[in-house]
């Protein structure tokens, strides 16, 4: 993961229509007037080794299956998913094939006709990757597959953590607050935060609610957005203690999440800070931002550790997965691209390039990134996998708890006004 800063996605109709001209988009099924058929692919890999797994199977798609061609292209995450798909999916010129989000997300493309149901074509390939598929399904139906799935977890500097004299990983909160102390003698900032795009400090808040609400508090607030229980305001007082220990990097208020040396994962990459709170997916981000474009051998995973005391299961975890699904105007042949995309050989050389972990279980073994292993086998160790909590609760409340998170990050905010902005969000429901 994931994915997740308000963006504004009020676009002009001509910058909407500008900006798929610019990414090579045709209109779905459009064969340039010969037997051509022309499928394009948004998705969101740009650094790291997956846009060449992605550059690869494009070109063997289209090897073997003459007459098709496939115009794949990478766009950053947040420009993605907030701006250009929105964009293309209401001007009814949308990509083929692109990235779906589970969640509130698909529940508003599949209500709005954006997407292919894919039961009927790709059965097979859907019933590959089990349970996995089902935050990707509404009324029973399939709208996208998860290609990779993971949870949230601190990556972090083994030597740095040495270096401290901090032996072992945190495995509750006043562990991290006392490894944060020890860390400050290295001189890197104890933890990087890309708080600049946002939703990086969000999952902070996240990870205290999910520790500080049980299962069943966080059950009825993805179904019935009951947010009446105290966990939801004792996250944020958690947060809030937790930020005025200072344990983050100077700065960390403008700082992106995963473009470029100065961004949070360029921090740990280059040894300027300790530990990162992200997604699965960032031993690829952080190799891409080394000097030699590898994953660095120093870097090591661990989980969010559990809070004594509080009522949240110690043992859950929060995480997510990246899909693709087709748009419901796509020629036929998208789901057959999908299928491939989720082919047993395409998996593994997806697991074997480190870009995640794959969803099509005979690809597991492929996987040869210890930090990814390491992943794999705390989501198999998790009581339960909660969906990132803006993904879960959709665009409308996400968008608003989110808000209020940041708010919380800069000093302009309480956490009672974060629980304030998401019941007012769920009100508009």
């Amino acid at each position: 993961m994931n994915r997740r800063s308000t963006r504004l996605v009020a676009v002009g109709a001509s910058a909407a229509l500008a900006a798929l001209a610019l990414a090579g988009c045709t209109p779905s099924g459009d064969d340039g007037g010969d037997d051509t058929v022309t499928l394009t692919w948004w998705h969101n890999a740009t650094s790291g080794p997956l846009p060449a797994v992605w550059e690869e199977v494009a070109a063997d798609f289209e090897a073997s299956h003459p007459g098709i061609k496939v115009e794949q292209t990478g766009y950053q995450n947040e420009e993605l998913q907030r701006t250009l798909i929105p964009n293309a999916l209401a001007s009814g010129d949308a990509p083929d094939l692109f990235q779906v989000w589970p969640g509130g997300e698909l529940r508003d493309q599949v209500e709005n006709g954006y997407l292919m149901p894919l039961d009927d074509s790709i059965a097979d390939t859907i019933s590959s990757v089990g349970a996995t598929v089902n935050p990707w399904q509404v009324d029973g139906k399939t709208y996208g597959i998860p290609f990779t799935f993971g949870i949230e977890g601190f990556w972090y500097n083994t030597d740095l953590f040495e270096q401290a004299g901090v032996a072992e990983p945190p495995t509750t909160l006043d562990e991290l607050n006392a490894a944060v102390d020890k860390l400050r003698s290295t001189g890197a900032a104890p933890i990087a935060v890309g708080a600049g795009d946002k939703w990086p400090a969000a999952h902070w808040w996240y990870q205290f609610a999910l520790h500080s609400c049980s299962p069943e508090t966080l059950q009825a607030a993805e179904t019935e957005f009951d947010f009446s229980d105290d966990c939801w305001v004792e996250a944020g007082e958690q947060l809030e203690a937790f930020i005025k220990t200072e344990p983050f990097q100077e700065g960390f208020l403008g700082t992106p999440a995963q473009q470029g040396a100065g961004s949070s994962a360029g921090l740990v990459a280059n040894g300027q800070a300790s530990m990162e709170l992200m997604g699965h997916w960032n031993a690829g981000t952080i190799g891409g931002l080394t000097a030699d474009r590898q994953v660095p051998e120093f870097l090591g995973w661990f989980p969010f550790p559990g809070i004594e005391g509080a009522a949240g299961d110690p043992t859950a975890a929060l995480g997510g997965g990246d899909g693709f699904g087709c748009s419901a105007d796509a020629p036929p042949e998208c789901a057959d691209l999908l299928a491939y995309i989720m082919s047993e050989d395409v998996q593994k050389k997806f697991a074997a390039s480190g870009s995640g972990i794959p969803t099509v279980p005979a690809a597991m073994d492929s996987l040869e990134d210890p930090n990814l292993k390491a992943v794999a086998e705390g989501l198999s160790n998790a009581s339960f996998v909660q969906l990132w909590l803006d993904t879960a609760f959709g665009t409308t409340v996400g968008n608003a708890m989110n808000e209020g998170i940041v708010n919380l990050f800069a000093g302009t905010g309480t956490p009672e006004d974060i629980v304030k902005k998401m019941q007012d969000a769920a009100a508009t429901l």
